[in-house]
């Protein structure tokens, strides 16, 4: 599996899947939730509404994944998984390995080659972008799965891709 660190917009990258972090509503939000739902389109809207009705009424746990069509975006799914909110006391590193490694699992069932992810809980959920890129990196190089090829960190700005830059050549040794 090749594994590929870029800086930019994550909706508007041509893979099988893009990772949504999402918040519990699965209704849209801000920053990378928000971007998600306006590219994709109000069918984005209805389908996590649909989601809400059956499957989680009470939203999606922190750490859980589930996926949708990806509607306007080039991917064909999104992946939407909730991260851990730091400053809302969720300081568990166990809960952001999930959001990662669940997000992998539900690509490998859906049939996804390819996958993007944004970085969960760096932003407004006020995790530190070395433990995110150091707990990312090491769920991607820890996955058992086959039918991944490619996975693309798509990072916000110069310190979250560093730090993702740092803990890939950690993991490569």
């Amino acid at each position: 599996m090749d594994i590929e660190l870029l800086q930019g917009d994550i909706t508007t990258r041509d893979v099988d899947a893009i990772v949504n972090a999402a918040n519990s509503s699965l209704l849209g939000g801000g920053g990378v939730d928000g971007a998600i739902h306006r590219a994709a389109g109000g069918q984005l809207l209805e389908a996590c509404r649909a989601l809400r009705q059956t499957d989680y009424p009470e939203g999606l746990p922190v750490g859980q994944a589930v996926a949708t069509d990806a509607f306007n975006l080039p991917a064909r799914w999104v992946i939407h998984t909730v991260g851990p909110n730091a400053l809302a006391g969720q300081t568990d590193p166990e809960l952001l390995r999930q959001a990662f490694a669940n997000s992998l699992a539900v690509a490998e069932r859906i049939g996804a080659a390819t996958i993007a992810f944004p970085a969960i809980s760096a932003g407004v959920y006020g995790w530190d972008a070395d433990d995110v890129a150091r707990t990312a990196v090491q769920a991607v190089g820890n996955h058992p799965g086959t039918c991944l090829e490619r996975v693309e960190f798509v990072l916000f700005s110069d310190r979250v891709a560093r730090a993702f830059q740092a803990a890939f050549e950690e993991l490569r040794g």
